[in-house]
């Protein structure tokens, strides 16, 4: 199998650019690629470039991306979903944010909720945020996705349920007690808001304020997810029952 890699920034044709640090080292020094290895990057922008290396230094990978060689296709499901996501504690967030991404995610927005575990300092929380962002990307280059879905900056329930009003969107709001079933639902037509509470579940209050904002209660099954589980559960649900499956 050929690597892949994102770059992100724009590629044009016939340029050469210079891998993304992480990105060179892990062709030279983990997969040990020599000078005529083919790749094939991604700038995120849609389809994605067979290139060549052409020069490798210590810390760099020259690689030369050629017009004829674009490839328009795309793996991206027909669905939009964005995953809001209760903050979990420890790195149980990055599970969550890779296995989204396999399964076809179009957004990931985290959300902190009162019975959230997770309590970080702004700058801490901004760097645990590109740290999710840089998973994306590696799952990205996994799965063969050649556009890549942002985390957005962690917001509290609150301001995430006030800025979702607007949106001409099918909010889901999953809850093991209630709610219909998603196999009931008829196919969508626009795009899918699923909200996923955080370890030890919403607040009473959290989910009348989810439900006032036009969040529906929906269920998988009769068991209940734990929080890390219950985004990727979701998402293949709705994948098998509307999407790409």
């Amino acid at each position: 199998m050929i690597p892949r890699f994102h770059c992100p920034f724009p590629l044009a044709p016939g340029a050469q650019v210079d891998l993304p640090e992480a990105a060179a080292h892990h062709a030279l020094r983990v997969l040990r690629l020599k000078v005529g290895a083919p790749l094939i990057l991604f700038d995120g922008r849609g389809g994605e470039w067979q290139a060549q290396i052409v020069g490798a230094g210590a810390t760099a990978s020259r690689v030369r991306v050629a017009l004829q060689s674009f490839d328009a296709g795309g793996r991206e499901s027909p669905l939009h979903i964005t995953l809001a996501q209760g903050l979990p504690s420890g790195d149980k967030m990055d599970w969550v944010v890779e296995k989204s991404v396999e399964l076809g995610v179009a957004a990931i927005q985290p959300v902190a909720a009162k019975r959230s575990v997770i309590r970080l300092s702004a700058e801490r929380m901004e760097r645990r945020v590109a740290h999710w962002n840089n998973i994306v990307s590696a799952a990205c280059e996994q799965c063969g996705r050649n556009q890549v879905p942002l985390v957005a900056p962690v917001i509290d329930l609150p301001r995430y349920l006030a800025q979702t009003q607007g949106q001409n969107t099918l909010r889901l709001l999953l809850s093991p007690d209630t709610g219909i079933a998603l196999r009931e639902l008829p196919r969508p037509t626009l795009p899918l808001l699923a909200l996923i509470g955080p370890e030890g579940g919403w607040e009473e209050g959290e989910m009348l304020a989810a439900q006032a904002a036009g969040f529906q209660p929906i269920r998988l099954g009769p068991r209940i997810l734990r929080t890390e589980t219950a985004g990727a559960a979701v998402l293949a649900a709705m994948q098998a029952t509307w999407g790409d499956f």
